[in-house]
C-alpha cells in the first residue's frame, strides 16, 4: 500500500506538510514515512530509513520505529485487553498506540535537549506530480525490498529461530523434553522472573514467553497458552489466573516497547553498518520497557487508593512534551545569538 502511495507522489506531500512538526522532535519530515511504514511492519519501515538524508537522522528514526506498535503486536494486545477490559478493549488498544507515538516524540525531544545537538538536515524535495501508480514499478520496487531483506537478514532470523527452538525442545541436560515446562526455555524464564517481579509478573511463564516473542510478536500468547496447558476456550481464565489487573496494564505496555522481533533487529543491524549501534539499541529497548512499565504498574496501583493523584500525575507526564520543546526552542536560540 505505501508503495502505492509513495508511486502516486502523496507521501512525498506527507512529508513535506509534516517537517516543521518533525523538527520539533529534532529530525527531518521525511522521517514520517518509516515511521508510518512501522504501524504496519518494522522491518520495511527500518529498512526504508537509508533513504533519509543523513546518518543521524537514520540513526534517531531507527530508535523510534521500536516504539511504533506492528501489527504483529495486535493478537497480544486483543488477548489481554479482551479479558481484564471486556468493554473497552478496542479503547484500551488505541491507547497502546498513542503511547507508542507519545513515547517515540519524548525520545526525539529528550535527545533535542542536548547541548551542541546538530540539527536535522534541510529538507529539500520536488515534489512529483500526482499519477497513477505503474504496476510494473511499484513490483519493482516490492521485489527489491523483499529481495535484499532475504539476502542480508535471513541468516540471522534463521540463526536466531534455532536458538528458540532448541530451549524450547531440551532440558538442561541437553535431553529432548515432550513439556516445554521442562524445557531450557522455562528455566530461563525462572532465572530473570525476578527482573519483572517489581512490575507485577512474578510468573515463569511470563519471561519465557518474552522471550520466544523475540523470533516473532505472535509467539507471545501461543507460548503462555502452551505452557499453561490451556486451550481456546480456557485462554482466557488462564491470563487471568497469570495477570492481575495492573500486571496485565505493565505487561502490556512492555510488549509494546520491548526489543522488536528478530528480523527488525537484523534489519536494524543492516543499516547500522555495525553490532555496536544494534545492541544499544537493544538494551534502550529493554530498559525503556521496564522503566515505563514500572511507572504504568505503580500507576495502576495508585489508581485504586487515589484517582485523583493518579490523573495528577498523568496530565504531568503527558505536558512533558511541551515542556521539553519550550526549552529546547529557548536553548536553540541563545546559540544562534551567541
Amino acid at each position: 500500500m505505501l508503495s502505492i502511495l509513495e508511486d502516486s507522489g502523496y507521501m512525498a506531500r506527507v512529508a513535506f506538510v509534516m517537517d516543521s512538526w518533525m523538527r520539533r522532535m529534532g529530525i527531518s519530515g521525511a522521517a514520517i514515512v518509516p515511521l508510518i511504514m512501522g504501524f504496519g511492519c518494522s522491518v520495511p519501515a527500518i529498512m526504508s530509513t537509508r533513504t533519509l538524508p543523513s546518518k543521524r537522522d537514520r540513526r534517531l528514526t531507527i530508535f523510534m520505529i521500536p516504539f511504533i506498535s506492528c501489527s504483529a503486536k495486535v493478537p497480544i494486545y486483543g488477548a489481554i485487553a479482551s479479558v481484564f477490559f471486556p468493554d473497552h478493549a478496542g479503547l484500551v488498544m488505541v491507547m497502546l498506540y498513542l503511547l507508542g507515538i507519545y513515547l517515540a516524540v519524548m525520545l526525539g525531544l529528550i535527545l533535542r535537549q542536548r547541548p551542541n545537538t546538530s540539527e536535522a538536515s534541510p529538507f529539500i524535495m520536488e515534489l512529483p506530480p500526482y499519477r497513477f501508480p505503474s504496476l510494473l514499478s511499484v513490483g519493482r520496487n516490492l521485489w527489491q525490498k523483499i529481495r535484499d531483506f532475504l539476502r542480508r537478514a535471513f541468516t540471522v532470523i534463521l540463526a536466531v529461530t534455532v536458538v528458540i527452538w532448541f530451549l524450547s525442545h531440551f532440558d538442561q541436560n541437553l535431553n529432548f523434553v515432550s513439556s516445554s515446562d521442562d524445557s531450557l526455555l522455562a528455566w530461563l524464564g525462572s532465572v530473570i522472573v525476578p527482573l519483572f517481579k517489581p512490575l507485577g509478573l512474578s510468573d515463569w511463564r511470563i519471561p519465557a514467553a518474552l522471550i520466544s516473542g523475540f523470533t516473532a510478536k505472535e509467539a507471545v500468547i501461543s507460548t503462555l497458552a502452551v505452557m499453561s496447558g490451556a486451550t481456546v476456550e480456557t485462554l482466557g481464565p488462564t491470563l487471568a489466573a497469570i495477570f492481575t489487573t495492573p500486571s496485565a496494564i505493565a505487561f502490556l505496555v512492555y510488549v509494546l516497547i520491548y526489543t522488536p522481533c528478530v528480523a527488525a533487529v537484523a534489519a536494524a543491524r543492516n543499516e547500522f553498518g555495525n553490532w555496536r549501534d544494534t545492541w544499544i539499541m537493544i538494551i534502550f529497548q529493554l530498559v525503556a520497557a521496564w522503566v515505563v512499565a514500572f511507572i504504568f504498574y505503580r500507576l495502576a496501583l495508585l489508581w485504586g487508593i487515589s484517582p485523583l493523584a493518579t490523573i495528577a500525575i498523568i496530565v504531568l507526564l503527558l505536558s512533558l512534551p511541551i515542556l521539553l520543546n519550550y526549552r529546547a526552542q529557548r536553548r536553540e536560540s541563545r546559540e544562534r545569538a551567541a
